[in-house]
């Protein structure tokens, strides 16, 4: 989901949640933990920044509602279980290595972990693509330059096990210079499209990437951490899920997506190479 999206999502739900506590502002702010500034602020959609990790779930526990209604997830307000024992959002700093991401890839090694990436997947990727997509985000190139090579590092352990799933039509996409990579020029995708051949074909197969239809199937960008967490990937931040029945729903919709791949993970190095071999100036339809 765009990050504007979810901000507007997030600010008419806090609304809707302000005119049913029957609470002016200050005393709505103070049941969240905030001062009133800090809510008119939210209230008005002069920003796009969603509040801190604390203060969406002090509105959660207040008002018993369930994070991902909170946040455009789900149109299920409910709340199953004990929420701070179950869910946890953890931002996405810069500095890959020091994040809790990295500790649980490290917690998780030995496990099976199951990723379905926004984009190309962080450890695909060239200096070139790193460099060109940090600039769009406005992050650190060195940050994202330092996540690509610690993933590659981690793949290349003897004990990890590592699937991902992704659509077919986003390498597709990528080929022919469309969406957020239209200023990507022709030479550096063919050149990203032959390391990612390379990779995949270096790092099978404790890497294995799986390439479904996306016309036929859905799936948001999240990451399942063998069996005991999966983060949800929405933008500067990541949903975290702790309890255990919701990561083996994930995991469910994991291996769906897995049985409905067109290009297995044996087939993927050789269909990225063969993009690759395709003429497609920027642009092209």
């Amino acid at each position: 989901m765009d990050k504007r999206d979810l901000s507007t999502i997030f600010r008419e739900r806090l609304k809707l949640l302000l005119t049913r506590s029957d609470l002016n502002q200050s005393a709505f702010a103070t049941a969240v933990g905030i001062d009133r500034s800090a809510l008119s602020q939210l209230l008005s959609g002069a920003s796009t920044r969603l509040p801190r990790a604390e203060t969406l779930l002090n509105i959660a526990a207040e008002f018993k509602v369930s994070l991902d209604w909170l946040l455009g997830l789900s149109q299920d307000e409910g709340v199953t279980g004990e929420i701070r024992e179950s869910l946890e959002i953890e931002e996405a700093p810069d500095g890959f290595d020091r994040t809790l991401l990295a500790k649980w890839h490290a917690e998780a090694a030995g496990t099976k972990i199951r990723y379905v990436p926004a984009g190309i997947p962080d450890l695909l990727r060239t200096e070139a693509l790193v460099e060109y997509e940090a600039g769009i985000a406005n992050k650190s190139r060195e940050a994202q330059a330092g996540e690509t090579q610690y993933r590659i590092d981690y793949n290349r352990r003897p004990e990890t096990d590592m699937e991902v799933c992704m659509p077919r039509h986003t390498l597709e996409i990528f080929a022919r210079g469309l969406g957020v990579w239209d200023r990507f020029p022709e030479v550096e995708r063919r050149r990203q499209l032959l390391h990612m051949a390379t990779l995949l074909d270096d790092l099978y197969p404790t890497f294995r990437l799986f390439l479904y239809d996306g016309r036929m199937r859905y799936s948001i960008p999240y990451t399942i951490f063998g069996p005991y967490r999966a983060a949800i990937y929405v933008g500067d931040m990541y949903l975290v899920l702790n309890a255990t029945q919701p990561v083996r729903t994930l995991t469910s919709h994991f291996d769906n997506l897995i049985r409905a791949a067109d290009i297995n993970a044996h087939e993927a190095a050789s269909f990225t190479q063969k993009l690759a071999g395709m003429s497609f100036p920027s642009g092209s339809a």
